[in-house]
């Protein structure tokens, strides 16, 4: 028995020592393999520095093609120069100079994801879908997101031209918009009919959390609020952290909000970290094509763990998680790193949020073909990411179902415009569940 034992133990040692050869002898593969295209690339250099019909820029040399490396990988993944990667550290503090747009390569077209609310761009009538063809007199064809931003950035006052392709365009259009210091509100919030609360976050910031805490004290001071609805239309997304945060109003402490893995990292969970008096409170999210990545966590989480009713259209479908590195010359790199998931295992990536309620808003519009426009997903942008998971999805999933149209409101908000069909419906939902919840008591005294 003792000899048996023995036998095992060895043949397991030896397998393992195997195993780790095998390992070992790919890393030196692919370590020498990598020696050898980094030769040739420094051969490339050699000859354009020497041979090159007029001197050349090392530097810009060297930056463009980090670019074009990075650039192969995915849409959200990108290299920074110094200038702007600073640019890129204000951003997330919601203040910043510009036109407010969000902006993402489509078809090798440089596309407006969405415009944000209250900016030049949005002011402007831009739209989800527009293809930006040229900014000034500089073509976008091959131009990098990073470079695109950075034309588009400048002294708050002066003018950028923008020229646009949309489906209902006969020809290409220009749209002249004046830079402002873009002052981003993330969190506006009014009382519909004194017992239905309704805050509209329009993106996560830094101060998200607590402008949401100061929304709900307002709401419930000044109102018999019973009910809640959030609205995540047309959110770019933004903070992860903040993202929690506003989860954490509605759902218990510890409650799992998203969890990320990546491919040499371990699965990290984000919980809620607070107690709330509103984890009770019928609700109902508004989601559309235009709500992505921070918005498709929090609508995935709530709708994960039955919180809320999730009503309007397939969100956009952003699931990766981006990281951004400082690099030692004061450039920064933007690497995607890790995919969300949802606390039931769903992956957000290329498919989004399904709404429990499907009603279309009316960014669909006939181009000259006859074809539908609109809202672009995550899944047409250039390099995307795959989602393994979309081959045993339901098959209901799949399709962004088309119903009743409306035109999303997202001006000052003053009351439920005739215009915006979903709020209209998540009001007559929310009053609905009121008045099912009255007889209730009725019901049980017969």
């Amino acid at each position: 028995m003792r000899k048996r034992s023995f036998l095992i133990t060895g043949m397991l040692f030896l397998l393992i020592f195997v195993f780790v050869g095998v390992v070992r002898e790919k890393r030196v593969q692919a370590t020498a393999e990598t020696y050898e295209q980094l030769n040739i690339f420094s051969e490339v250099l050699h000859l354009l520095q020497q041979n090159y019909v007029e001197d050349v820029d090392t530097k810009k040399l060297i930056y463009g093609a980090i670019n074009g490396m990075v650039n192969s990988l995915d849409p959200h993944s990108g290299f920074m120069e110094p200038d702007t990667y600073k640019e890129l550290q204000v951003d997330t503090q919601g203040k910043f100079g510009g036109i407010g747009i969000q902006i993402a390569i489509k078809n090798k077209e440089l596309t407006i994801i969405a415009p944000i609310e209250d900016t030049p761009g949005f002011q402007a009538g831009l739209k989800s879908g527009d293809v930006i063809l040229k900014v000034d007199e500089s073509s976008t064809k091959d131009m990098s997101l990073m470079d695109a931003v950075k034309l588009m950035r400048g002294e708050p006052g002066t003018k950028v031209t923008l020229t646009i392709m949309r489906g209902e365009f006969k020809l290409p259009k220009k749209f002249e918009l004046k830079r402002a210091i873009i002052n981003v509100k993330s969190v506006k919030f009014k009382a519909i009919d004194d017992n239905i609360g309704y805050i509209h976050l329009t993106q996560f910031q830094q101060e998200s959390g607590k402008e949401l805490t100061n929304a709900l004290k307002q709401l419930t001071k000044d109102n018999k609020v019973s009910s809640m609805i959030l609205d995540l239309r047309n959110n770019p997304g933004g903070l992860l952290d903040q993202a929690v945060e506003v989860c954490g109003k509605f759902l218990p402490k510890g409650t799992l909000v998203v969890y990320t893995q990546g491919r040499s990292e371990q699965r990290h969970d984000y919980k809620t970290m607070e107690d709330s008096d509103f984890t009770k409170i019928p609700m109902v999210v508004l989601v559309n094509g235009g709500s992505a990545s921070a918005s498709e966590i929090v609508a995935g989480a709530l709708q994960d763990w039955a919180r809320a009713i999730v009503l309007g259209t397939q969100t956009f479908g952003k699931g990766s998680v981006q990281t951004v590195i400082p690099l030692s010359d004061g450039s920064g790199l933007r690497l995607t790193t890790a995919k969300y998931y949802t606390p039931r295992d769903k992956s957000i990536q290329n498919v989004g949020i399904t709404p429990d309620i499907a009603v279309e808003d009316r960014v669909i519009i006939k181009s000259k073909e006859g074809e539908e426009y609109h809202m672009i997903k995550e899944s047409e942008l250039e390099h995307h990411l795959d989602n393994p998971d979309i081959e045993n999805m339901p098959q209901d999933q799949e399709q962004n179902p088309k119903i009743d149209k409306d035109k999303t409101e997202t001006q000052e908000i003053k009351k439920p415009e005739e215009s915006d069909y979903q709020l209209q419906q998540a009001v007559a939902l929310l009053k609905g569940l009121k008045i099912l919840e009255e007889k209730k008591p009725l019901l049980n005294s017969k």
